[in-house]
């Protein structure tokens, strides 16, 4: 039971059904859109193109989406990648006669065709109960109409403002007077809100085959970028076959590569090798996780790429052979010396929703711009602000994860959902980028090993090795703690960059008939439930 002497929030709950995201206006449009007659899929979809107004720096029509969902009854969840790919002429070796060796931020050849649109219209199309011009119409308005910044937008804001301020449009959209309001602030983006009411009356094909589409591959043309009106005609994701493990007598599933789901599996599996003792914050209990998250990152980066251009060994990976050897190199007194290199980037943002409606359809979502206003870079005609996936991609020749032409590069945002006697017991997820592997693990840990309920288990603090170093960044109430055993075994601590994650899950109570909801202070949302 929670203790209500000291600050923090009670969890959610709800019959009729539930959402749970990181801003209010999604979390109120979703449950908004539930009682007007819509499905979890479409508040999800709702809720995720309010956020895409609300809070721009995290997601975006720019980017990409990944979702997990079970519709009512099922037995077992579906999945849809919704990533965007790289243009027909991005070769590695173009790259390489031109003197490009890696991939910058605020530049068109970060930027791969978005997959969010189509994947929004598929799944409405697919699994949705409203169409989608009245789906969009929120954030519609929204954008028109105006928005209120909340604090950590607010904050990632202004983190941002260099950036944002070198491309025009982000600097006339985001910024007053080349400086960052401040929360409490009013903004607008009436060409996005043009933009989506284009999507919603004629489809997603009117942005990727009409006149924004070639708008949009023209001004990454402009900037030296090698996307064409072709490009964005081609986008198409696709419903794959989710990957799952056996975890602490329970099934979670994620969705598989090119996604970094299997790494938060991989971690489980090496975790499910060590008994857990003491409380959450045991030091050992924290070391053998950021030991196991070292791990399977190593193996990420070696062997985590786009299956369809590239043989990703699930099996491998998700084997028990494997898990028993990684976890063998874990020695407590002494952290891993030799660990790969990690070849990308470190940063993003992202938002998750979970929602979960009257006839327990459940839905786990995810939708990013990867870095925080992703490329910086706004196409001023539609108000579509670029994500920068394809910094993710490595330009080495013979890499699983090398550029080449229409690929998918590694992805780092991952939805998750937890099955329990055959159906949905949870669905959940952990923004954060690189973190969300490790956030996945995290997150479930505390609430299958140490018994915490689902609000208690996301108010937990923190800590993230950072991939390819000895780094470990932690909250400041572990870092007190941690700092020095750490320190003897080898491992140097030090304070997050900023905010580690943020996370939402809905848990379905089949037997009393109730929503579970919570979501992270981290973040400004919340969950509610009716």
């Amino acid at each position: 039971m929670r203790n209500f002497e000291t600050p923090g929030r009670s969890q959610a709950y709800g019959r009729g059904g539930m959402a749970a995201t990181s801003h209010p206006a999604s979390t109120l449009t979703a449950v908004e859109i539930m009682k007007v007659g819509g499905n979890a899929m479409d508040a999800a979809i709702a809720a995720c193109a309010v956020q895409s107004v609300v809070e721009a720096g995290s997601t975006g029509i720019g980017g990409d989406c990944f979702a997990l969902f079970t519709p009512a009854g099922s037995s077992k969840p579906l999945a849809y990648n919704g990533s965007g790919r790289t243009p027909a002429a991005a070769e590695a070796d173009w790259y390489l006669r031109n003197g490009i060796r890696s991939i910058e931020r605020q530049s068109p050849h970060a930027v791969t065709v978005s997959g969010a649109v189509e994947a929004w219209a598929t799944l409405a199309r697919d699994h949705g109960r409203l169409p989608l011009s009245e789906i969009l119409a929120p954030a519609m308005e929204m954008a028109r109409r105006g928005y209120v910044l909340t604090p950590r937008v607010a904050f990632d804001l202004a983190n941002q403002v260099a950036m944002l301020d070198a491309d025009a449009a982000c600097r006339q959209t985001f910024l007053v007077s080349g400086k960052a309001p401040k929360a409490g602030a009013i903004q607008r983006q009436e060409k996005l809100g043009d933009t989506l009411e284009l999507i919603g009356r004629e489809g997603a094909r009117a942005f990727y085959d009409g006149e924004v589409g070639a708008t949009l591959a023209g001004f990454l043309a402009d900037k030296g970028g090698l996307h064409t009106r072709d490009d964005f005609a081609a986008a198409k994701g696709e419903y794959t076959n989710p990957i799952s493990i056996n975890f602490r007598g329970r099934t979670v599933y994620e969705c598989a590569p090119n996604g970094q789901g299997i790494i938060a599996l991989m971690i489980m599996k090496i975790l499910s090798r060590f008994k857990r003792t003491g409380a959450p914050r045991d030091i050992d209990n924290l070391y053998i996780e950021v030991e196991a998250t070292r791990l399977a990152y190593a193996a990420r980066d070696k062997l985590l790429a786009d299956p369809a251009m590239a043989s990703v060994p699930v099996d491998y990976m998700l084997s028990d052979e494997l898990a028993a050897s990684l976890a063998a190199k874990i020695d407590l007194n002494k952290a891993i010396a030799e660990m790969p290199v990690l070849s990308g980037t470190e940063h993003s943002d992202t938002v998750y929703i979970s929602t979960v409606d009257k006839d327990r359809n459940a839905v786990s979502f995810i939708n990013s711009l990867f870095h925080p206003y992703g490329a910086g870079l706004m196409e001023p005609k539609t108000g579509v602000l670029f994500h920068n996936r394809a910094q993710s991609f490595v330009i080495e020749p013979g890499h699983a994860n090398c550029i080449a032409p229409r690929k998918r590069p590694m992805h780092t945002i991952i939805p998750g959902m937890v099955y329990e006697d055959g159906r949905p017991s949870m669905v959940f997820g952990v923004m954060g980028g690189h973190y969300q592997a490790m956030g996945h693990a995290h997150f479930l840990t505390r609430l299958f090993d140490h018994g915490l309920d689902l609000q208690a288990a996301m108010d937990e603090p923190r800590l993230f090795p950072l991939p390819g170093s000895n780094a470990v960044e932690a909250e400041e109430i572990l870092r007190s703690v941690i700092t020095e055993p750490f320190a003897a075994r080898g491992l140097t601590v030090q304070p997050p960059r900023w905010p580690i994650g943020g996370a939402q899950a809905i848990a379905i109570d089949w037997q009393g008939g109730t929503l579970i909801g919570a979501s992270d202070h981290r973040k400004d949302g919340l969950a509610l439930g009716y």
